[in-house]
């Protein structure tokens, strides 16, 4: 009964894991968010609303709170970034019918609120970078930790065209990092079939398009918890008071019963 019971724990475990990784098993490239970073955070949330806010809302936060706290005065916000029609109080939702939506895409594209949050900001960043050339897709394109996705790369003609063939790539070992030789330090290669290299140049460099990518995977972390940096805040106080409170309880504890001992 109890191998069944830890069998089924292991299995959900798995499942949640595989989920939470997006369900791939395709190594994931890091990225560290900062969100003290408020460039960064402005320069995500530009792109997100130049490219991706058509299709994609934030259903559960409002343009104001993201000014705010990204330091954007409202009268920039909304000469530049606020949507046509909407006003600064309202949700970051789009006007897009979820019926066409489901016709144009195979499915309504989601709200991204919490994306960030459900799926890992390394899981999202290496999905920004990992678009390549497919013509067997609707939209001519595929993504190598989602495959069959059901969007076009809108950050195409930043990024340039990439598609998949064979050629010399790192060797990875079981945790996906590169294997590196004994004697020489090197990384080691070996030929690989389903490589995504680069077909054309497109507007940036490839740091440059990391970056950008980088930006917009910030701002979705912020997005998915936008408190996060006061509740931090607030934490060191509070936790600064419990040890001054303590220090004083056990003080006053002492001197109370030093008369009755």
């Amino acid at each position: 009964m109890m191998k069944k019971m830890f069998a089924t724990v292991a299995l959900v475990f798995a499942s949640a894991m595989t989920f939470a990784s997006g369900g791939s098993a395709v190594h994931l490239e890091h990225m560290a968010p900062d969100l003290h970073d408020k460039a960064s955070l402005q320069r995500g949330m530009q792109v997100f609303t130049n490219y991706c806010a058509g299709c994609h809302e934030m259903g559960y936060a409002r343009y104001e709170r993201a000014a705010t706290d990204l330091g954007i005065p409202a009268d920039i916000f909304e000469q530049n970034l606020l949507p046509s029609g909407k006003k600064i109080g309202e949700l970051m939702t789009n006007s897009m019918d979820a019926d066409n939506a489901k016709n144009w895409f195979g499915a309504t594209p989601p709200d991204l609120t919490l994306e960030a949050r459900l799926r890992g900001h390394d899981w999202v960043y290496t999905y920004l970078k990992s678009f390549y050339e497919d013509e067997t897709r609707p939209w001519g394109v595929n993504n190598t930790i989602f495959p069959s996705v059901g969007m076009p790369n809108v950050l195409e003609h930043l990024q340039g065209v990439r598609h998949m063939t064979c050629a010399q790539a790192p060797s990875l070992d079981e945790h996906g990092k590169p294997k590196f030789d004994t004697l020489t330090g090197d990384i080691l290669t070996e030929e690989q079939c389903n490589v995504v290299v680069q077909k054309t140049e497109g507007q940036l460099s490839e740091e440059e398009f990391d970056q950008v990518a980088y930006d917009v995977t910030n701002f979705l972390v912020y997005m998915g918890e936008p408190s996060r940096l006061q509740a931090e805040s607030l934490g060191i106080k509070v936790l600064l008071f419990i040890v001054l409170f303590g220090i004083f309880a056990y003080l006053l504890n002492k001197e109370y019963w030093r008369e009755i001992h």
